[in-house]
């Protein structure tokens, strides 16, 4: 007769598998839906099998927090594309509040008869998951812009940042000699709290995709350390995977702006400053109706689009599809060159692109598309601002100098669609627009985007 703690082994083993398989197929687009469904029936699986625990002694609050985690989950999966980012944000905020709340439990449960490796563990656990989970909500609310985008800042702010969380690992430290101390927990919770609040508001809009990520990987380390507390095999697993691909993504990220990562949590990135371009008072930009723009798209053998997050906003990616089938109806050659940090979240464009059904092998990422520009006729950027900034890689002064960027102004020609001149996430202009061969093409890039389409479809 199979005893239930076979069964749940051998639900938490095909889960982890899952989740394995489920990181692997995800690293490329063609298989990323079959990743998606593995962890869905992973994590699935591993529900089942924690359900089918001997120690439950009662299901009724177990069905009442699925039946509340159901009312919560089935709207917040069902946001826009453009809110897919602090979406994200909030998912690991509950995550982290449930490690948080976990750990909480385990320590005045076990206390004072608490091991010092499991005490250990336990702080790491209730650090982790306290700041990221303030610093979570504080990202998503930077994303969907109900919080300031510019980062705000004092004198003295990093000292007094690594101080909080000095003095909070050295009361972690207290603590697994001394656990019977049970008034100096709550620092524990409490501080990192604050921490996760003032971390995030020194940084700018323009680095919120690396912080998400890199507040993923927190998500995932705390829930690893959460599994050493509960003796969870599994928990250990999909924690370390989480928290190992976050930090690689982060760090990926980071090369990808040529960024260190205390420059991304301590260089208040983001002001707003004036470039030597925006500089020049008496420069002025070119700009072109929808009707001139398609007549130069349709002379045109060879398009680059870039999209940026002003796409995702107007969401334009199937106006760009009729573009993109319009133009490769009359022989004109149409890729697409993606920045690794356009948009706001990692892969966003390839995401957004992929609804639209673009074909994957046009989707050209940075270094396969750079060397194409000089051979382009037409560069047209939806709504990407800083990934173009030729200032990059030409002035010394900018904030953003040494990033590498898409080579768009190296096109002969240079569309831009965008609402005004506004400056991008980073706070500062961009002289792509002011060079000879761009054109500006004002206006919401869905609606300018479907003009194009019309003209060029002759109607």
């Amino acid at each position: 007769m199979i005893r239930s703690e076979h069964v749940i082994e051998l639900a938490y083993l095909v889960a982890t598998a899952l989740f394995v398989l489920s990181l692997k197929w995800m690293s490329s687009p063609t298989t990323a839906r079959r990743g998606v469904r593995a962890g869905e029936v992973g994590m699935l699986l591993a529900i089942a099998g924690t359900l089918l625990h001997h120690e439950i002694v009662d299901y009724t609050w177990i069905a009442i927090a699925l039946v509340l985690g159901t009312i919560i989950g089935v709207p917040l999966g069902r946001v826009q594309m453009t809110a897919v980012p602090q979406r994200t944000a909030l998912s690991h905020a509950f995550g982290a509040l449930c490690v948080t709340l976990v750990g909480t439990a385990e320590f005045y449960l076990k206390t004072p008869d608490v091991p010092q490796f499991m005490m250990a563990v336990l702080s790491l656990e209730v650090i982790l998951g306290s700041l990221t989970f303030t610093g979570s909500l504080m990202a998503a609310g930077k994303l969907q812009e109900v919080l300031p985008q510019r980062p705000i800042t004092y004198k003295g702010q990093n000292l007094v940042n690594l101080s909080l969380l000095g003095f909070t690992l050295c009361i972690a430290a207290f603590l697994v000699y001394h656990p019977e101390q049970k008034y100096l927990f709550p620092l524990l919770v409490l501080i990192p709290l604050a921490f996760g609040v003032m971390m995030i508001i020194p940084i700018g809009g323009a680095d919120m995709p690396t912080v998400i990520s890199l507040l993923n990987s927190y998500a995932g380390l705390s829930a690893a350390a959460m599994g050493f507390v509960l003796d969870s095999k599994l928990l250990i697993v999909a924690g370390a995977l989480d928290g190992a691909s976050g930090l690689i993504l982060s760090i990926n990220m980071s090369k990808a702006m040529n960024r260190s990562f205390t420059n991304v949590l301590f260089g208040a990135f983001g002001q707003e400053q004036a470039s030597a371009a925006g500089a020049e008072q008496g420069r002025s930009v070119k700009n072109a109706t929808a009707e001139e723009a398609a007549a130069i798209l349709a002379a045109a053998n060879s398009v680059v689009v870039i999209p940026g997050y002003g796409m995702a906003v107007a969401q334009a990616q199937h106006k760009v599809r009729e573009l993109f089938d319009a133009l490769t109806k009359r022989g004109v050659d149409v890729k697409f060159g993606i920045h690794p940090v356009a948009g706001r979240i990692p892969g966003h464009m390839n995401v957004l692109l992929a609804e639209a059904d673009i074909p994957y092998d046009k989707l050209l990422d940075m270094d396969e598309i750079n060397g194409d520009f000089p051979q382009t006729d037409v560069a047209l950027v939806i709504g990407a601002n800083d990934v173009t900034n030729p200032a990059a890689r030409n002035d010394p002064s900018s904030p953003i100098y040494g990033m590498p960027i898409l080579d768009v102004d190296k096109a002969r020609t240079v569309m831009v669609i965008k609402r005004g001149m506004s400056p991008g996430f980073a706070g500062i202009d961009n002289p792509l627009y002011y060079l000879d061969q761009t054109l500006m093409l004002f206006g919401d890039a869905r609606s300018f985007v479907g003009s194009l389409v019309r003209e060029l479809s002759g109607s």
